[in-house]
């Protein structure tokens, strides 16, 4: 049995309404106006960071010694040449032998990553593989592409053993269809007018897909619990439900006005969110949209019983959130508009690529090491342990920190630092079960940290050298365990 064993998502702390949006540009064209909430992803996250986040959900009880295979999709890949799932893969602490690749070029990569996993697990040259489908993409100021989309990730998990969610089939069309690009000099989204993309590709290829798949199958649309897939365009969204011949209660609801177009993610996470919610024996269509269609067939088993309620999947996120209520703030997390930064904002290290690569499992992976004599675990690695009453040499072990809780031991802010959102806070941290180390706080204001504060890892972006091209990774603390 081939099928999907876990799952997790991860959306932004940051949320913007769409009416503070729509204040800021509304006057420019005033038809774009939209209800609800955009998810921001913080000024130190990207698609590699959110991959990472909702990875660390779905991997949670799982051995990751058993992953074969690591496949990234996005169409805002933070490097156009650089494996991007190689850094998530590290930063997750996998083997180096896993097989990793990325997916681009449509916001369709999510489902194909999705179904390239599935068949080479269900081929059976692999066992086990994590497919993340992560985007951060910008629309122009003032565009409907802004206000639509959202930042995001989903992750799943796939194998032949522990399945929630069978595989059953699946069907697909590809086609040439340009109403979304982008090139490599272009920041934001450029698209054809939304008339063209709703009736000449929205309405026609997930129409296409999702009847295909009923008729190779054989199944009538009474079959199937329930059907989801991207509502880029609403009202067309029930349209399509009624003319494929499914009932209104048959759809999964497709989030657009609470959490918005997540490009690649978006129909992992309504399949996420459709598993939430499902029951063993539902059979379940999802389909994805751009360039075409893909919409892929599972069935809900008995082993989704385990896991309900033990993931981080959609609810959770949306019941904690932070207002941003700036619209100018949003735009130079983005890098849309370029504050004055002073002096002290120009001065980035010089980084040493060799001594990255060399300390990757420490820097990426915030592997320190822990003692065979006493179990003392400390950050970074040593050779020495630092018990007092052990001091044993060169007897180490490696020992992952990025999955462990913690709590504040001591905390600082600081306003001469640059910050795009300052200040700048700063914590030592005591890990649970030992080791302490000093972490940059993110998510997060001063005034609600205090001494003996939860805090969890995240992966996040550090610096961003723009002379050298070169972005810097490393691990932050949130307080509160979202």
């Amino acid at each position: 049995m081939t099928g999907i064993v876990s799952y997790g998502s991860y959306l932004p702390a940051n949320r913007i309404k769409r009416e503070a949006i729509f204040n800021g540009m509304g006057w420019l064209h005033q038809a774009t106006y939209m209800n609800g909430d955009k998810y921001v992803a913080n000024f130190d996250e990207d698609s590699v960071t959110m991959a990472v986040a909702s990875s660390m959900n779905c991997l949670e009880d799982n051995d990751r010694e058993d992953i074969e295979a690591l496949c990234f999709a996005t169409t805002s890949s933070p490097f156009i040449e650089r494996c991007a799932a190689g850094i998530i893969g590290t930063a997750l602490d996998l083997s180096s032998q896993i097989n990793t690749f990325d997916l681009t070029g449509s916001t369709r990569a999510g489902t194909s990553a999705l179904l390239s996993a599935i068949n080479s697990v269900n081929s059976g040259t692999i066992h086990s593989a994590l497919v993340c489908a992560s985007d951060m993409r910008l629309g122009k100021p003032g565009s409907s592409q802004e206000l639509q989309f959202s930042d995001g990730a989903a992750s799943l998990l796939i194998g032949d053993k522990g399945v929630i969610a069978q595989w059953d089939g699946f069907y697909g069309v590809s086609y040439d269809f340009p109403d979304h690009w982008r090139t490599e000099n272009d920041k934001t989204d450029r698209a054809w007018e939304d008339r063209f993309g709703r009736e000449e590709g929205y309405r026609k290829f997930i129409y296409e897909a999702i009847s295909g798949l009923l008729s190779k199958y054989h199944l009538n649309p009474k079959n199937i619990a329930k059907v989801a897939f991207p509502g880029i365009y609403p009202r067309d969204h029930a349209l399509l439900i009624k003319a494929l011949g499914f009932e209104p209660e048959q759809l999964q609801d497709h989030l657009m006005a609470s959490m918005g177009n997540t490009g690649t993610a978006y129909p992992l996470m309504l399949l996420i969110s459709t598993l939430e919610e499902s029951n063993p024996g539902d059979r379940i269509i999802v389909a994805g949209f751009g360039n075409g269609s893909d919409a892929l067939l599972f069935t809900v088993t008995e082993e989704i019983k385990k896991i309900k309620g033990q993931r981080k999947g959609l609810k959770r996120h949306f019941s904690s959130k932070r207002d941003l209520d700036r619209y100018e703030k949003y735009l130079s997390f983005r890098g849309l508009i370029s504050p004055e930064g002073g002096i002290r904002a120009e001065a980035i290290p010089f980084t040493a690529i060799s001594l990255t690569w060399r300390d990757r499992r420490e820097i990426l992976g915030l592997c320190g090491t822990r003692c065979k004599v006493c179990s003392t675990p400390q950050y970074p690695a040593q050779k020495v342990c630092v018990n007092p009453d052990c001091q044993a040499i060169d007897n180490m072990e490696p020992y992952r920190f990025s999955d462990k809780k913690g709590k504040i031991f001591s905390f600082t802010a600081d306003l001469l630092s640059f910050t795009p959102n300052p200040p700048a806070i700063y914590a030592v941290i005591d890990f649970d079960g030992g080791g302490r180390f000093w972490f940059d706080l993110t998510d997060c204001d001063l005034d609600s940290i205090k001494i003996g504060t939860e805090v969890e890892m995240t992966f996040r972006r550090r610096y961003r050298d723009e002379r050298g091209g070169i972005i810097g990774y490393f691990w932050k603390a949130v307080p509160g365990l979202r």
